[in-house]
């Protein structure tokens, strides 16, 4: 089996399996239908890009169709940041500023029109043939991998500012979806790193290196589409539980810094608080998995605004903790409990409000030292 068969058969196991994974997202039934769609997307432009290489070995010479083909790789990243916008975010739409996207793939192909896309077939053969002296392919590579580092930077800012709100403002129930995300995107910049340095070799005197570095991302790709489609049939629904226009309680804090009667906001902060406490106590509300700060502030009558401040402010404590300490301590009572020995790990932590083993096992080694089953096993100590 030569090097071509090989890149044939990868590409064309990575494309059946991502045209299954459109399908899914295209029909599956929810809610997120933006989110489903925006990711197709990304899968679509992808497969176009991975597909060019065994296009190409069918057709029959240059065209303007597969430089547009091509040049459709500008589209995979502006596609990939719409969607985690979206995943992140409960009240994102399409909006027309997004067009803005665009401008890449179109500045990229009007560097083209008038040596490509403008002249006959023996010219667009003697462009391909001397790409490495093209100055338009070069502004083209280069232009890519600006376009790349730029969008995982503020793919990666979102996700910091997108997890900081959470923890502010929801008490873990789709958690593990972030971290999903941020895998999703820390594997992405590594394959696109490898495209890097694929190109690097491809402009160099050691164009043969770009031609095996091609077949490792091919076969890169093929694993991260398989992840994809894991992750698509046992995880559908994503973290998606914040509103943009919610803000950190360090810029509410920044905006409200010199309008503020300090004396006068202590002892409202301090009733409230008290306020807070008594309601936790009583209604138990961190019982609800899917609790947010909203939820509270609505029973106990406090401005969402005012209690964020409250919590992650004066307490020093993101909201998914300070729920997490009264799980966490409904847990020990439970644990303590000699008429409840029976019940599992596994069943109190779901009656407690939480939603997986590893946040569970986490956030109880965090407030008292010791995972759950320790703790219960030095419980039963003590009584021998």
């Amino acid at each position: 089996m030569d090097k071509m068969d090989l890149l044939n058969i990868v590409t064309i196991i990575s494309l059946f399996i991502s045209s299954f994974l459109i399908f899914f997202l295209l029909t599956v039934k929810t809610a997120h239908k933006i989110s489903n769609r925006l990711f197709a997307a990304f899968l679509i432009f992808t497969s176009i890009d991975a597909a060019t290489p065994l296009l190409n070995s069918i057709s029959e010479g240059p065209s303007n169709l597969g430089m547009l083909r091509n040049t459709l790789a500008f589209l995979q990243i502006p596609v990939f940041y719409l969607y985690v916008l979206s995943v992140c975010y409960s009240d994102f739409k399409l909006r027309p500023k997004y067009l803005l996207h665009l401008l890449p793939f179109l500045v990229v192909n009007a560097i083209l029109l008038p040596r490509f896309y403008s002249v006959d077939l023996a010219s667009k053969i003697d462009f391909l043939t001397n790409r490495q002296n093209m100055i338009e392919l070069q502004i083209t590579h280069i232009l890519f991998h600006i376009q790349v580092i730029a969008y995982f930077v503020a793919i990666f800012l979102l996700l910091r500012k997108a997890k900081n709100i959470y923890l502010e403002n929801n008490a873990g129930t789709h958690l593990n979806s972030y971290h999903w995300l941020f895998q999703f995107t820390v594997v992405l910049t590594v394959l696109y790193t490898v495209a890097l340095v694929k190109n690097i070799f491809k402009f160099s005197d050691y164009p043969y290196i770009s031609e095996w570095i091609k077949i490792g991302g091919l076969v890169f790709h093929l694993f991260i589409v398989c992840w994809y489609l894991y992750k698509a049939l046992n995880y559908p629904e994503l973290f998606r539980n914040i509103d943009s226009k919610l803000k950190l309680v360090s810029t509410i804090i920044s905006e409200e810094k010199n309008t503020n009667d300090e004396v006068s906001d202590e002892n409202k902060y301090h009733e409230e608080l008290l306020k807070l406490k008594s309601f936790m106590m009583k209604e138990k509300p961190f019982l609800n998995p899917s609790l947010t700060i909203q939820d509270i502030a609505k029973e106990v009558e406090i401005p969402v605004r005012d209690l964020s401040v409250l919590i992650n402010h004066q307490l020093g404590q993101h909201f998914y903790d300070f729920v997490n300490i009264y799980r966490i301590e409904y847990a020990k009572d439970i644990l303590k409990d000699s008429t409840k020995n029976k019940v599992t790990i596994l069943e109190i932590l779901y009656e407690v409000g939480f939603n997986s083993k590893s946040s569970f096992n986490t956030a109880f080694k965090k407030h008292t030292g010791n995972t759950p089953t320790e703790y219960r096993n030095s419980l039963q100590s003590k009584t021998l």
